[in-house]
């Protein structure tokens, strides 16, 4: 995962928790405005998230930044 990415995601996933609890949901989406104005970057992620990692479509921000972090 590059380094973009993964900033991304885990700022992200700090938001949602900070906003809405450690209890949170998310889905690779959230990592992108609606626009789609990377797409190389949005397939690496869904890469990461469909099929290196085999994730449901909403995941626990929580998880989503353990596995990041450990990556």
């Amino acid at each position: 995962m590059n380094k973009e990415l993964k900033e991304k995601i885990l700022q992200v996933c700090n938001d949602k928790i900070e906003k809405k609890g450690t209890n949170v949901g998310l889905s690779f989406y959230a990592f992108f405005k609606n626009k789609n104005d990377n797409p190389k970057l949005l397939m690496e992620a869904a890469t990461w998230w469909i099929e290196t990692h085999k994730l449901d479509h909403f995941e626990k921000a929580m998880k989503i930044k353990e596995m990041v972090l450990g990556n």
